[in-house]
């Protein structure tokens, strides 16, 4: 049994995907990676991942509805899930994290900006 921690990026831009995944390969993960949300919910539920990436603006299903999908099921409403987004609008922000986001990031996101949110999402679920 290893301890690697698994995040699982769902992001539908290939070349973003790419690159989180590259930088929490850096930093130890083992990346899932899904470029669609539909497939992404029956993966969440068999994987059950430490930590999840979510971009919003999806093809087929937003985001959020995974989010609120994720928060539903009591197997995995405690995944934290950072949202990755383009979308920066404050309202945008507030409907993430009412949604049930950890934590919200707006794309660009930097590697610092990236392995300190995972880090603090992670410190913040360890059960007491």
């Amino acid at each position: 049994m290893t301890s690697q921690k698994t995040v699982m990026i769902i992001e539908d831009e290939a070349d973003a995907a790419e690159l989180f995944s590259e930088m929490m390969r850096l930093n130890g993960f083992r990346v899932i990676k899904m470029f669609s949300s539909g497939p992404a919910i029956p993966m969440i539920s068999q994987e059950k991942p430490d930590v999840i990436l979510l971009d919003i603006m999806m093809p087929d299903i937003s985001g959020l509805e995974v989010l609120r999908y994720i928060r539903r099921e009591p197997d995995l409403a405690a995944i934290p899930v950072i949202i990755l987004s383009a979308k920066s609008m404050p309202g945008d922000i507030r409907t993430g994290l009412e949604a049930g986001a950890s934590l919200y990031l707006t794309k660009p996101v930097g590697f610092m900006d990236l392995k300190n949110a995972v880090e603090k999402v992670l410190d913040s679920n360890v059960p007491e």
